[in-house]
C-alpha cells in the first residue's frame, strides 16, 4: 500500500479519532478508534476511501439523534439502519 500524499510505502494501520458532521448539518461527533493510515515519511494521518464511504453511508442511513457527541467506530457501524443501502449515492 502506498501513501495518497507522497506515495510512500511505508504506510502504517492504526486507529484515531475523527471528527465528522451529520449529514443534516446540525452538530460534529466524534468517532474513535475509526481505521486510520498513517505515513512517517509526509506526517499524514488520514482515512481511506472506503472507510469514509462507510461512515458517510451509515450516518446517513441511521438515526443520528440516537448517536451522542462520542461513539466508537464499530459502535457506529453497528447501528441497525433505517434503509438498506444509499439510494442517493449514484456513485457505483
Amino acid at each position: 500500500m502506498a501513501c495518497e500524499w507522497c506515495s510512500s510505502t511505508k504506510v502504517e494501520r492504526v486507529t484515531g479519532s475523527v471528527f465528522w458532521e451529520i449529514p443534516d448539518g446540525t452538530r460534529a461527533i466524534e468517532i474513535t478508534e475509526t481505521p486510520t493510515l498513517s505515513c512517517p515519511e509526509c506526517l499524514m494521518v488520514y482515512q481511506s476511501e472506503l472507510i469514509i464511504k462507510e461512515i458517510e453511508d451509515q450516518l446517513f442511513l441511521i438515526d443520528c439523534k440516537k448517536i451522542g457527541k462520542v461513539i466508537t467506530y464499530k459502535e457506529l457501524m453497528a447501528i441497525p439502519r433505517l434503509l438498506k443501502k444509499n439510494y442517493f449515492d449514484f456513485s457505483s
